[in-house]
Formats: structure tokens, C-alpha cells, sequence
């Protein structure tokens, strides 16, 4: 029993879910639950036994985790607090947890109710996301934006940064040889790789600096357990080519200025570093000038070859984070209109919507007057070193909307008590307690309003939304904090629809009524091998030699998919989202067919000032290989039914390491990236 935890469900209680079988979701052609084995491959984490949660136990550590940071917080503050009570609502919320009506984000699947968050008492694990400017570049920490960046990148949190530093016309230096070169030993912990980085990019942009050479060897060997944070360490050579690959931008630049160009390398071979070969999560969002020719170019293979590259040998790093640029409503977009048709980026974000409004129903308000830029999967506006932690409610598992309601409690009480503990950055800290941004998310939505109607979904979207603001002015009153600035939000969810079975977010599923849903996996992962003895289809990853795709054959039960939808009717969706449910953002990826190419700029005239952002995608089967999502045909489902074999779960949940979190931003989009990732 861990020590940390200061709540426990009943016994007695838990016991009569032990032989409950979970609604996990997308069972495939051989039975087998591709929701499952997303749980047990991300988020089920090694008990003392040496075997992995089910199911069951994941739900009570992250109830008890819940409710302990509660217990915590009024015991400390000297609050009410009734155990009788809370032991009635902790076994509600566990049993809709259970049932998958509401669940925290899969960052706190994995990590709530573990000693890295209730021992330490930090919450930047739990985190989603965050943003950093780097405007906040100074004289004295011109690093401290890319640091940042890097800390919260290897805890997993999800980071937007701008090119705003540009401005402040740093100097790039050439560091001196000396006579004896200072070589750093790097320790083996993520603060001695963050530190490492500050040291490399200070050589640069401080002057009179002396070069600075690094000794790895204390680095951990690939496939080390991690034992506080779970997974298997990547091994020193990400970090070798983050360090190699800036001195290869900043060497014989002596005098000259930081370029937004510059920042994004940086930002982006940091990002890429932190993936380390797929073993820990990454995504980043930059922000931009539209104005700006190389901005607007970043993932132009004709203007820069080397960032856009596919060589194994010499990879690019393009790839590492998603692009928008600022903008105001009446703008002239002519210039990035070229790009969205072409490759779908870059995003637009309207400042001044995203400045002065919550929902778009709603007059404005200027809560969010201190806006700096989104989170990678850009549902969260948010102030430079803000974070923001999100929650779920599935569409498709609630009952009724007295159910919805019900779920909604929780996945509120969840988000609203990760505000309670501290982050380890004090000016993150600042800023959380002053805004208390949540964000509740709502997935299934296209399917719900394809089987229910528009007009059914925007009114349990209003109605609910009155219902969280009533919720927070109790439990804020109750815990004596804060209102939050903002409540509700749409992400895509990612890898936790795939567990509960749902279309994510905002978004109509990918696949077609069948198709091959591609997964990356660590090929040192136990399920691999299972894998190609069951038949499956298995290939070495495209971005990472020491990575696995395998395939799994779905049918598709929803009504229509993506590819039934036009691109009209999918910005349609996204907008009724941003107008009733969400005062944050809306997380939406306009996909759209080669034909439908000549809409964008429609789209984008069309609904400019009723969303805070809009991205695309155009959906080609030749963009890129290992797609998340490939259709097949009937008959190749049938024939793969008949090849393939069931996967033995016992055996995955008898033995292995800790689940390794999200990788990525939470899209499906971006879970498997689209260039090679270095090594």
C-alpha cells in the first residue's frame, strides 16, 4: 500500500469490479481489443507483484489519488472535510470511471496516484499542456524558453512556444577555444539533460563564452527502466545529436541575429531529442508571423531540404511541431493561403477572438486579456508559462444527459483538484493559481450528432455548460480558491478514444467502415512478438529504427465517417462546439479531400471570428507511409479474420514494464509523426 495516498476506497467496494469486464473499445478482426492493448501498452503501470494494473486497479489509483490531493488540501488549510461523504463520492466517480463516462486525460491515467505526483506533490505530470514565449528571452537567461520547453516536454506535458524572441535581436557569439576545453559531465536525470541544453545554447548567446564539450557517460543505457516516471530510458544518443545539431545551426554565425528560424530549429531538434527514439511523448505548437517568408517555408522541402529531410542518416526535424501564425479578424491572409492547400499549414489563430471572448454565445469578457499562444492540439489559450490540465466526458458511453450530468461532476472535481498542487516552476505556479484553467472536453460528438441531431447536441451542450459554472462556484467556495477563468474545452483525446472505442473530439472518425489502424510500439515491447505469431502485420517504424508499427484490422460502427463528411459540414461542427461548450478552444483539423482543395479559403472567410483556430489537413493516401489509418476493404477484414489468431492478455498484464504515457500531441494525426525521428 503506498504511504502517499491519504484516501482509500473500501475494499469491500472495489471487490465487486474485479470480474466486471471493462467497455474497453475497437475490438478487431481477431477479437482481440485494440483498446486494451492501448491500456496495457500506455497506462497500466507495474504493481508490487511485478504485474500489471487492470483495469480495475488503474480506476482506484486514480480515485484514491483524486481524492487524497482533496483530503490533503483541506486537512493543510484547515477546511471541512467529511470522510463519510467523500467515500460516497469517490465510489460514484469510480464507477463511472469504470464504465468510461467521464476519464482524466491519459496523462492522468498514468500518472495520478503514483509517488512521482501524490509523493512529490507535483502536478506537472498531470499536466496537457503548455506555452512558452520567448519573448521571456533575457540578457541574463536567454535559454530559459528552450529549458522549459525541454523540462515539461520530458514530463510528458504538451508545449506551445512563438518566435517572439526574434525580436529581441540576440547576437549569436562563436565560443572561444581555450587552451583546455571544459568538459560537463552530464548526470543521468532529466534536470541534467535540461541543464545541458541551457549550457550549449548560453555558449552561443552570451559573450565571451568558451566552448563546452560533454561527457555522457553516466547516461543510462537504451531500454534502462525509469523507474519513477515508468518506461525505459532512450540512452544518451538523442541528446548527442540535440547538441551536435545546434552547434550545426549557431557554428561561423558569429554576429550575426537570432532569427524566428533559429528559434523554431531549436525548439523543434529539442522536441525531437525528447521523443527519444519514441519512448517519451512529445508535441510542440509554433506560433508565428504570417508575415515571415521562412516561418511560412519551415516544412517547404524546396526552401529547406535539410529540416525536411527523410534521410535515416541525416533526418529532418521539421516535423516536430505543428505551425500557426497570429492574426486578427479582417486580415489579409493571402500570403499562408498557399501553404494550408498545399500541406495544410500553417493554422490561423485569431488573437483577438481567443483575447475577448469565452464561448462564442457568450459577450465578451477579456478573461483571457493575457493570452500568449495555444497548446499543441490548440483547445487552451494561454499565458506565457501558463499549464492546463483536461478532462473527458464520452458521448457515446453516457446514458442520458441526468448520466452526462453525473459524469460531468467528476470529470470537473478531477481537472479542478490537479489545480490544488503546485507545479515544481514557480512562475507556472503564479499563474495557475491566479487563472485555475480547466478544461473539460467533450468526445463523440460527431457520432452523437449524427445519431441524436445538431439540435439535440447543442442543447446538452448548453445546458451542461451552465451546469459545470454552477459546479465551480461550489467546489471553489468549498476548497477556498479561485474560480477557474475558463472550465470546458475540445481535444481530439487521441489514444484515450481508442481505449474507450470513440471518434475523438470534435472530429468524425478517420477510418472508413474498415480500415487498418497502424500503432507504434518500442520493439523491445513483450506484445510484439505476440504480435507476429498472431499474424499480425508488423514493419520496422519509418521514424525510428528501434520502433514497430503494427497494423490492426477495425470495423467501423459509426453512421459516417470523415470520408462521408464534407470539409463544410466538419467546420460546421467545430464552430457549434466553439459557440456552446467550449470557452477555451476547439481543437479541430479541417481534413479535406483533393477536390474539396479550392473550399480553404471559403472555409476561412466563412468562419473567421467564430473560431479561435483552424487548422487542415488534405487526406491523400500517398502523403506519407504507416498512416494511423489506411481503409481496406471488406473482404480483407474477412481474410484477416480468418489469419489471425487471439492475443493472449494475461500474459501482457503477468509481466513488462510501466505503461509509457501519450506520445505526441493527443491527435490521431500526430501520434505517429511523419518524418523520421532522430536517433
Amino acid at each position: 500500500m503506498s504511504n502517499f495516498l491519504t484516501f482509500r476506497l473500501v475494499d469491500s467496494f472495489v471487490e465487486d469490479y474485479k470480474t466486471k469486464e471493462p467497455p474497453f473499445g475497437f475490438r478487431d478482426a481477431a477479437g482481440n481489443s485494440l483498446g486494451e492493448l492501448v491500456f496495457i501498452s500506455k497506462y497500466s503501470r507495474v504493481k508490487e507483484d511485478g504485474s500489471k494494473e487492470r483495469w480495475w486497479e488503474t480506476c482506484r489509483r486514480v480515485i484514491e489519488g483524486m481524492y487524497s490531493i482533496q483530503k490533503d488540501w483541506a486537512k493543510e488549510h484547515v477546511l471541512p472535510w467529511n470522510d463519510h461523504k467523500a467515500q460516497k463520492s469517490a465510489q460514484e466517480a469510480y464507477d463511472l470511471l469504470f464504465a468510461m463516462k467521464w476519464t482524466p486525460p491519459g496523462r492522468g491515467l498514468f500518472s495520478m496516484g503514483t509517488y512521482v505526483v501524490n509523493g512529490r506533490k507535483d502536478s506537472t505530470p498531470l499536466q496537457n499542456c503548455a506555452f512558452i514565449s520567448t519573448y521571456d528571452m533575457t540578457k541574463n537567461d536567454p535559454a530559459m524558453p528552450f529549458t522549459f520547453l525541454m523540462n515539461v516536454s520530458m514530463l510528458g506535458v504538451g508545449v506551445g512556444y512563438d518566435t517572439r524572441g526574434a525580436e529581441k535581436e540576440f547576437i549569436i557569439h562563436q565560443p572561444k577555444i581555450p587552451a583546455e576545453v571544459i568538459v560537463h559531465q552530464i548526470p543521468d536525470s532529466r534536470e541534467g539533460w535540461v541543464d545541458s541544453l541551457k549550457l550549449l545554447l548560453e555558449s552561443y548567446l552570451l559573450p565571451n563564452r568558451q566552448v563546452i564539450d560533454f561527457d555522457y557517460s553516466l547516461i543510462r543505457p537504451r531500454g534502462a527502466p525509469i523507474v519513477t516516471f515508468g518506461g525505459v530510458a532512450p540512452g544518451p544518443k538523442p541528446l548527442i545529436r540535440l547538441h551536435k545539431m545546434i552547434r550545426h545551426i549557431l557554428d561561423n554565425r558569429d554576429g550575426e541575429t537570432l532569427t524566428d528560424v533559429d528559434i523554431v530549429d531549436i525548439a523543434n531538434l529539442t522536441g525531437d531529442c525528447v521523443v527519444s527514439g519514441n519512448v517519451r511523448r512529445s508535441a510542440l505548437l509554433a506560433y508565428g508571423r504570417k508575415e515571415s517568408k521562412g516561418f511560412l517555408n519551415l516544412k517547404n522541402a524546396d526552401v529547406y531540404p535539410e529540416r525536411n529531410s527523410y534521410d535515416s542518416d541525416n533526418p529532418g526535424w521539421a516535423y516536430m511541431s505543428n505551425n500557426s501564425v497570429r492574426a486578427f479578424v479582417g486580415d489579409d491572409l493571402s500570403s499562408v493561403i498557399p501553404g494550408i492547400m498545399h500541406n495544410g499549414e500553417p493554422g490561423i489563430i485569431w488573437e483577438d477572438v481567443t483575447k475577448a471572448y469565452g464561448r462564442l454565445i457568450d459577450p465578451p469578457n477579456y478573461k483571457d486579456h493575457r493570452f500568449a499562444g495555444f497548446n499543441p492540439c490548440v483547445e487552451q489559450p494561454l499565458e506565457s508559462g501558463e499549464m492546463c490540465t483536461l478532462a473527458d466526458i464520452h458521448l457515446s458511453k453516457v446514458e442520458d444527459q441526468a448520466d452526462m450530468v453525473r459524469a460531468l461532476k467528476y470529470a470537473y472535481l478531477y481537472a479542478k483538484t490537479v489545480t490544488l498542487l503546485p507545479t515544481h516552476i514557480p512562475k507556472t505556479n503564479a499563474i495557475m493559481q491566479r487563472n485555475r484553467r480547466i478544461g473539460i472536453s467533450l468526445s463523440g460528438m460527431a457520432n452523437f450528432s449524427d445519431n441524436n441531431g445538431k439540435a439535440v447536441l447543442r442543447k446538452w451542450m448548453d445546458e451542461s455548460y451552465k451546469t459545470i459554472t454552477s459546479y465551480d462556484v461550489i467546489y471553489s467556495e468549498w476548497l477556498a480558491i479561485r474560480e477557474s477563468i475558463k472550465l470546458t474545452t475540445v481535444k481530439p483525446t487521441g489514444t484515450t478514444s481508442l481505449v474507450v472505442g470513440e471518434s475523438p473530439g470534435a472530429h468524425w472518425a478517420p477510418g472508413g467502415e474498415y480500415f487498418m489502424r497502424a500503432m507504434i510500439f518500442d520493439a523491445l515491447d513483450p506484445f510484439v512478438d505476440m504480435a507476429k505469431t498472431a499474424g499480425y502485420k508488423v514493419e520496422v517504424s519509418g521514424t525510428s529504427p528501434d520502433s514497430v508499427v503494427v497494423y490492426f484490422p477495425i470495423h467501423w460502427d459509426a453512421l459516417r465517417t470523415e470520408h462521408d463528411v464534407s470539409i463544410f459540414e466538419k467546420a460546421a461542427l467545430a464552430v457549434e462546439a466553439q459557440r456552446w461548450w467550449s470557452d477555451n478552444g476547439v481543437s479541430v483539423t479541417i481534413s479535406f479531400k483533393p477536390e474539396e482543395r479550392e473550399h480553404v479559403p471559403t472555409i476561412i472567410a466563412m468562419y473567421e471570428g467564430q473560431l479561435k483556430a483552424i487548422s487542415f489537413m488534405e487526406k491523400r493516401n500517398d502523403v506519407y507511409p504507416q498512416q494511423p489509418f489506411t481503409d481496406i476493404s471488406s473482404i480483407d477484414y474477412t481474410c484477416w479474420q480468418a489469419s489471425l489468431s487471439p492475443i493472449d492478455m494475461g500474459y501482457l498484464y503477468a509481466q513488462g514494464s510501466d505503461g509509457e504515457g501519450d506520445k505526441y500531441c493527443t491527435t490521431d494525426v500526430c501520434e505517429i509523426p511523419v518524418a523520421p525521428a532522430a536517433l
